[in-house]
């Protein structure tokens, strides 16, 4: 019988490599960034697409390997703030930093928007709320859940990106808009979230400004790929007020690794169509629009907005 869950541990190659260049040190703190922009790109292109899903199959080791990601979350931030304690800023702990910081946001993050749709107040929604402390975004399952999922593809949700915009003004755009969207709908909640992140990062400081740099720079660089992944699963596809959602209104991508390691986050349609839906029971569906490539490709992709916008501009 084959182990469908099997290739999905390939997920956590990447805060374990994340783990161990912070213990070796030197060059080996940049591993995880040579996996995700280099190697991750190539294999996802030479292993290609898998249209086979599975929404019957036993969720128990997909609940395994999802709340390892989470806890693997804190011990991989945490091992950045041990390695600049004995080695402080360098060129080699920046390369900690980025690392990290692609591993909080494609490990964690990832992790964090499956496990905030569970039960609230459970184990696994409180395992998501240590996750995205950890990045400084504890704001993100409120607008996630309660703005994001109203009015996704719409103009009036800061999350999905008009056709043309480039990445990087749809960060600066839309982190405040998220801000707001998370308070209008949770104000107490958002206020509490954003007053215990002041304080956490005012302790940091206080303890080792060093700390403070490393923390809020790998939390950058984690928002900054999940607000590419939100850039991406919308971009230049838009619906009326009034108009009911389906799934040709987000993209999806089939490629292997990019689900395997992203824990089935490029079925994103199927997502929407039921966002209770586990993610190792999320369906392909053909009346949504492909990507071109993997998630790991479109995001070097997007790095130079007008290769973006031509390669993307063929698939309307």
């Amino acid at each position: 019988m084959r182990k469908h869950w099997l290739p999905h541990l390939l997920g956590l190659a990447t805060p374990v490599a994340s783990l161990a260049g912070l213990w070796l040190g030197g060059w080996w703190m940049g591993l995880t960034l040579l996996m995700l922009l280099a190697v991750y790109p190539l294999l996802d292109t030479v292993l290609g697409i898998d249209d086979e899903t599975d929404p019957l199959q036993e969720g128990r080791p997909y609940n395994v390997i999802l709340h390892l990601h989470g806890i693997l979350v804190p011990l991989t931030v945490g091992a950045l703030l041990w390695r600049i304690s004995f080695d402080g800023l360098t060129s080699f702990t920046a390369l900690g930093i980025l690392s990290v910081g692609l591993s909080s946001g494609a490990s964690g993050i990832v992790s964090a928007h499956e496990l905030g749709h569970r039960k609230p107040r459970s184990g696994s929604w409180w395992l998501a709320r240590l996750s995205l402390f950890s990045v400084l975004y504890l704001h993100f399952t409120t607008e996630h859940n309660h703005t994001h999922h109203k009015h996704w593809a719409k103009k009036i949700d800061p999350t999905s990106s008009p056709l043309g915009r480039s990445v990087y003004r749809h960060f600066i755009t839309t982190v405040p808009l998220q801000v707001r969207g998370a308070y209008r709908a949770r104000p107490v909640d958002t206020r509490r979230s954003l007053m215990l992140e002041f304080m956490f990062l005012v302790a940091l400081y206080a303890v080792n400004p060093e700390w403070l740099l490393a923390f809020v720079g790998q939390a950058f660089i984690a928002v900054f790929l999940l607000e590419f992944v939100n850039f991406l699963q919308h971009h230049g596809l838009s619906r009326k007020d009034g108009e009911r959602a389906g799934a040709q209104h987000a993209w999806e991508s089939r490629h292997r690794l990019s689900r395997w390691t992203l824990l089935e986050l490029p079925l994103h349609p199927s997502h929407h169509m039921k966002s209770s839906t586990p993610y190792h029971q999320l369906r392909t569906h053909d009346e949504a629009p492909q990507l071109p490539y993997g998630y790991y490709v479109m995001f070097l992709l997007a790095l130079v907005p007008p290769v973006f916008n031509r390669v993307l501009k063929n698939r309307f």
